[in-house]
């Protein structure tokens, strides 16, 4: 049974009137949105578009169906972006999908993650309770962070309707530089000594084995001067003048068209030569280092799990998140927002 809720009532008639129910709206993320045996689709998709955009307080609020490339477009308009780069936005990606399953792209190097930009939700919870966490504007800091426990839950507390986000002003200037090292340990060598340098990179990305690419933005003028000395301290490498296009396919994942399964590993520069070693396909480390995305078949998901590497699988399985969340604080909020088990994590 497919549900298509036009507003926060229906919503609110459709948790209370079904059992088991998984959302979706963009459905870029299969494994999270497809719903299994006993579970009503909750469809969002009718719930889209900007409820409040004040550019001069760098603040908006839309539903939470909203396709995040439609956001994206009105902030252009004034020179402003979402800083934390959601992935998978050109394949119609929404605000809600992102925040359920807690990805943010490479741009997440400079500014930090999803997290770090969501001011509130407004949100359904498992009693038809509704619920705001958080607020629409910068300056708040009152009640229980409710909108930080949605990031990455996979809509397990709650169906979200509306969600207020935090924007930067869009940088005037782009480039990129790509550097290639004799292998891997010579590339984590130099990935470690990159962090550690106050360079402000917008993006600080390994592609295995071998391979950094590095993004500045800022002013035009400042941009050129800090590219040179880049290439100063790196060699001149590759320079990859007109970016834009080439970064806009690393958040949609290009890279794993074609693997069966889509993976996101949390990832630390220490854990790379483990990950290395597993049979994972196409990849790509960003932040740092700090996360990987991969694809992969039924061999090297099996690979990660008998590791013990957490992971949450965004195409090819039902069986998307390894390890469970921890069970002492997930299931006391899970009980308080949502007794029933009306919404299924994973």
């Amino acid at each position: 049974m497919t549900l298509r809720p036009e507003g926060l009532e229906e919503v609110r008639e459709a948790v209370l009137a079904h059992p088991r129910l998984r959302a979706r709206a963009g459905g870029t993320k299969p494994a999270l949105s497809t719903p299994r045996e006993g579970e009503a689709l909750l469809d969002l998709s009718r719930l889209r578009g900007l409820l409040e955009y004040e550019p001069e307080e760098f603040v908006f609020t839309a539903f939470a169906g909203t396709p995040i490339a439609e956001v994206e477009e009105a902030l252009k308009a004034h020179g402003q972006y979402l800083p934390f780069d959601p992935p998978l936005a050109g394949k119609g990606a929404t605000l809600g999908g992102t925040v359920a399953a807690g990805l943010s792209g490479p741009l997440r190097h400079r500014f930090g993650g999803l997290r770090d930009f969501l001011l509130g939700v407004r949100f359904v919870d498992g009693e038809g309770r509704v619920v705001r966490g958080g607020g629409k504007v910068v300056k708040n800091a009152a009640g229980f962070p409710f909108h930080r426990l949605m990031v990455g839950a996979l809509g397990a507390f709650g169906v979200m309707v509306e969600l207020s986000f935090k924007v930067f002003p869009r940088p005037r200037a782009t480039r990129t530089l790509r550097v290639r090292r004799e292998g891997l340990k010579e590339a984590l060598a130099e990935l470690e000594r990159l962090r550690l340098l106050p360079l402000d990179l917008l993006a600080l990305d390994l592609i295995p084995p071998a391979t950094l690419e590095l993004r500045l933005g800022g002013f035009e003028g400042s941009v050129e001067a800090r590219l040179r000395r880049l290439q100063g301290l790196l060699g001149e490498g590759e320079v990859l003048e007109e970016d834009a296009p080439h970064w806009q396919g690393v958040r949609d994942l290009a890279f794993l068209e074609g693997s069966p399964i889509w993976v996101k590993v949390p990832a630390k520069p220490h854990l790379i030569p483990e990950l290395e070693g597993l049979p994972l396909g196409p990849r790509r480390y960003l932040d740092g280092g700090e996360v990987l995305y991969a694809g992969t078949a039924e061999e090297g998901l099996k690979a990660l799990r008998e590791a013990g590497l957490p992971h949450l699988v965004l195409k090819g399985t039902q069986d998307p998140l390894h390890p469970p969340p921890p069970l002492a604080f997930f299931a006391k909020v899970k009980e308080a927002l949502d007794p029933k088990s009306r919404f299924p994590l994973g």
